[in-house]
């Protein structure tokens, strides 16, 4: 049970923040891992100890639900047993391992075997973690000396299986803003470009995944150089507004790929999205000007693992040279973001970056 004085000033803001904050900090320990060895072990090619390393950093990174239920627990100054019940809880409801009744189980050549990939649904995740903290701040010590048995089965398993019967509808979010997203492909170039980049600059911030929703609807050509634009836009943005303002360690996770541990500060300070959404415009035209190409796979990652301007670079025919590329995706984006800090903080007094852009979830 959560300390009593903690339970008693519990408020739904202070709820939700609990929530964002631990979100924020499960997604850095589970995404950070992968994004920057993955990209170090590129540079050995391809042997059986990269490839068993690569494993074991996909594998982590589907402890990713696990983490985030942990870590919310954790906020709410759980005790070990309801951390462990909460992260549990929070793992089943995510999705991140499915059945999958089509394949055959090579051991046992049983119909139907349990796959985990990605990270699952952030926002399922998120919902089943909170619904579990509810349950057992709402039982309390009732369980009484049957609490080690009782609650795991009851509370843990059952807030699990709640989040695995809604999870296909709350999956229905990330079809449906893939399907507005999709819809802007078929507006002249720079606009298309700009709405892109915009959705993406938003989306990295928050707890729907900018890669699912890439490879989903499968952007490709000059749209997901303009998804992957987006993202590096608003990465560009967080460094700028974080590095005078957060510990260098922050300021590096950002850089390496955890911008959604900024989520808390969405959440709170939307105004964050300002210099952002501003940055991805600027930098959206020379993505139509110069066809700055992409992947599907490319789409939702940006400037992480370079995987977005390594794809610009090797797009046949609209292929970006390297002087190119580090204009289009670092220098320009930079220099607005650097004019948005000034213009938005310095000159306009619109917000104060050390607040806004402090990080929240520690």
């Amino acid at each position: 049970m959560a300390d009593t004085t903690t339970t008693n000033k519990l408020t739904i803001k202070t709820f939700f923040n609990n929530i964002l904050a631990g979100t924020a900090t499960g997604i850095i320990v589970g995404l950070i891992p992968n994004a920057v060895v993955s990209a170090i072990l590129k540079l050995f090619g391809q042997n059986g100890i990269t490839a068993s390393i690569g494993q074991a950093l996909l594998i982590f990174q589907c402890a990713t639900p696990l983490l985030i239920g942990a870590l919310i627990a954790i906020q709410f100054k759980m005790v070990p047993l309801d951390v462990a019940i909460v992260a549990a809880a929070a793992y089943v409801g995510s999705g991140v391992t499915k059945f999958v009744p089509q394949i055959v189980n090579p051991a046992t050549k049983a119909q139907g075997v349990f796959v985990s990939a990605g990270t699952g649904d952030l926002i399922n995740t998120m919902i089943t973690a909170g619904l579990t903290v509810f349950l057992l701040l709402l039982v309390g010590e009732r369980f009484g000396s049957v609490k080690i048995v009782a609650a795991p089965i009851i509370i843990g398993v059952g807030a699990g299986w709640i989040g695995l019967l809604i999870l296909p509808y709350v999956s229905k979010i990330t079809t449906w803003l893939g399907n507005v997203i999709n819809s802007f492909t078929d507006l002249q170039p720079i606009l298309m470009c700009v709405l892109i980049s915009c959705m993406f600059s938003i989306l990295i911030v928050s707890p729907i995944s900018t890669v699912a929703i890439g490879m989903a609807i499968q952007l490709n050509g000059l749209s997901a150089g303009a998804a992957a634009m987006g993202v590096a836009a608003t990465t560009i943005v967080l460094v700028v507004h974080s590095w005078r303002t957060n510990k260098s360690g922050v300021t590096i996770a950002i850089a390496l790929g955890a911008m959604k541990m900024m989520m808390p500060n969405l959440f709170r300070h939307p105004i964050i999205l300002l210099p952002s959404l501003i940055t991805a415009i600027v930098s959206a035209i020379p993505v139509a000007l110069f066809h700055v190409s992409g992947t599907p796979a490319s789409a939702g990652f940006g400037l992480v693992g370079i995987v977005g301007p390594l794809a610009s670079m090797d797009a046949g025919k609209y292929s970006l040279n390297f002087i190119m590329a580090l204009l289009v995706w670092i220098v320009i984006p930079a220099i607005v973001a650097v004019i948005c800090r000034f213009l938005f903080e310095k000159v306009l007094h619109i917000y104060d970056e050390k607040v806004v852009f402090a990080y929240l979830g520690e």
